[in-house]
């Protein structure tokens, strides 16, 4: 979710959901444990995380947002900045205003690809070879905001987020134009008139055959099927009630997710009946939290403080499951 300096009002008055009862876990749901700030960041340099992407050897690559930058983050905390996507003299990005850099996947061989949102021909797709400079492979939408980016590396595509134009854009691997893959007013932003702060399809991950969005303004989890010939299917919405959801990572249990809340400063985990609970809170370190991600037995989150305006930061917890005896 990008800074929203002058919705921050709205935000507190709406940041209250009603949690679900506290009752024990059912034997074998998922459990999230031991959270613990391993990084903190400084917000007054933008260094707002926004996106994460894993290296193989458990450490993490970070989009700042603000910064317009990629930093890599070990396990311990030492952070070092990798890549600067260039400065937009005059950057006129929808909703935000300044041009920032969103979302992040990692190719095998350590290729990273991030989104990039100025409101002028930079927007789109930029990629950055390991020890590369950055290079934008595919424009999109000036009038768009890109977020959330996965890679298909069996398919050779890339599918992106936009946020403002409801839409799931999918851009070959080596670059190139675009494709309106996926359209829907499910994807849609809700207007402010409605209460919507014009922010729809955020989050997106690739998982089992399917092609997995949130949508923030509507607070749904939302699955759309890749046919053979690699078109979307019909949309499908797996989860309701999740306002101000941001990214998400499955946490390798089949459909079952662990997602973002940042307005709420709460990580959920979402079952795939689609109900769901509160495992992390704004106590355990959490700060406007913006994505997740999960490496075997470690959960990874990301904090922007994007309304808190307070400890931009990299948590991790250990994720296991309840036996009862």
């Amino acid at each position: 979710m990008p800074r929203l300096p002058y919705l921050s009002g709205v935000a507190a008055a709406t940041a209250v959901v009603a949690l679900l009862a506290a009752a024990p876990p059912p034997s074998g749901e998922v459990t999230v444990s031991r959270p613990r700030v391993v990084a903190h960041f400084d917000f007054a340099q933008g260094q707002t995380p926004e996106n994460i992407a894993l290296e193989p050897d458990g450490s993490a690559d970070l989009t700042f947002s603000a910064a317009r930058q990629i930093a890599h983050v070990t396990k311990q905390g030492h952070t070092r900045i990798r890549a600067t996507l260039p400065a937009e003299a005059n950057p006129r990005t929808p909703v935000v205003g300044d041009d920032i850099v969103l979302g992040i996947a990692r190719a095998h061989d350590g290729t990273l690809y991030v989104t990039y949102a100025t409101g002028t021909r930079k927007t789109g797709v930029w990629r950055v070879a390991p020890g590369g400079a950055p290079r934008q492979i595919a424009q999109l939408p000036s009038n768009g905001l890109p977020n959330a980016i996965g890679l298909d590396e069996r398919r050779g595509v890339l599918y992106v987020a936009d946020s403002v134009l409801g839409t799931v854009w999918s851009v070959p691997q080596q670059g190139g134009t675009p494709t309106e893959w996926a359209k829907d007013t499910a994807l849609d932003p809700v207007p402010g008139s409605e209460g919507g702060f014009g922010v729809g399809a955020n989050g997106l991950k690739v998982h089992d055959g399917a092609v997995w969005v949130s949508n923030s303004d509507r607070g749904t989890l939302l699955r759309i099927p890749v046919r053979r010939n690699g078109s979307a299917g019909p949309i499908e919405t797996r989860a309701t009630g999740l306002g101000g959801i941001d990214d998400f990572a499955f946490t390798g249990r089949g459909d079952t997710v662990l997602a973002a809340m940042f307005l709420d400063n709460e990580l959920a985990l979402v079952r795939p009946d689609g109900t769901h609970t509160v495992v992390l809170t704004q106590e355990d370190g959490l700060s406007n939290p913006t994505s997740v991600a999960v490496r075997h037995r470690t959960v990874y989150v990301t904090s922007g403080a994007f309304f808190t305006m307070r400890d931009p930061n990299l948590l991790l917890a250990d994720l296991g499951e309840r036996h009862d005896r």
